[in-house]
């Protein structure tokens, strides 16, 4: 038993490392986030009548241009007790982008962790082609 846990440990670094995705959860794929495109978070916002635009960036950042209908939410804040009250229904459908795509994806894999099941991040407001209001 002692020998099987020491390959999984060994196996799980080695991928881990090469950049091979892991997931200590299992094979299913809860608690993850999909990484979609400008364009495809842009359909959404069109087509789709209840969703949630999430700009993790900070207040300074925000407030000096941002996607329209987008929600402040700080990456440095998301916790269980934040994202509860800004976000009851874990079923929400959650689009997520920061400035430049690294706290997205920091942010989408919190919010995927703490249940949410609809977790779309579309990286940065710099690749963002459409409209940006201040």
């Amino acid at each position: 038993m002692k020998k099987i846990a020491v390959k999984l440990i060994v196996c799980c670094l080695v991928m881990a490392l090469t950049g091979i995705a892991v997931s200590c959860q299992g094979s299913s794929q809860e608690n993850s986030y999909r990484q979609i495109s400008a364009s495809e978070a842009k359909d959404m916002m069109d087509t789709q009548t209840d969703y949630l635009i999430l700009d993790v960036r900070e207040q300074d950042e925000y407030n000096s241009g941002h996607i329209p209908g987008a929600t402040l939410f700080p990456v440095g804040s998301i916790d269980e007790q934040t994202a509860q009250q800004l976000i009851p229904d874990k079923d929400t459908l959650l689009l997520v982008y920061c400035r430049s795509g690294n706290r997205s994806k920091t942010a989408a894999a919190a919010l995927a962790e703490l249940g949410y099941t609809q977790v779309y991040e579309f990286g940065g407001i710099n690749d963002w082609p459409y409209d940006i209001e201040s």
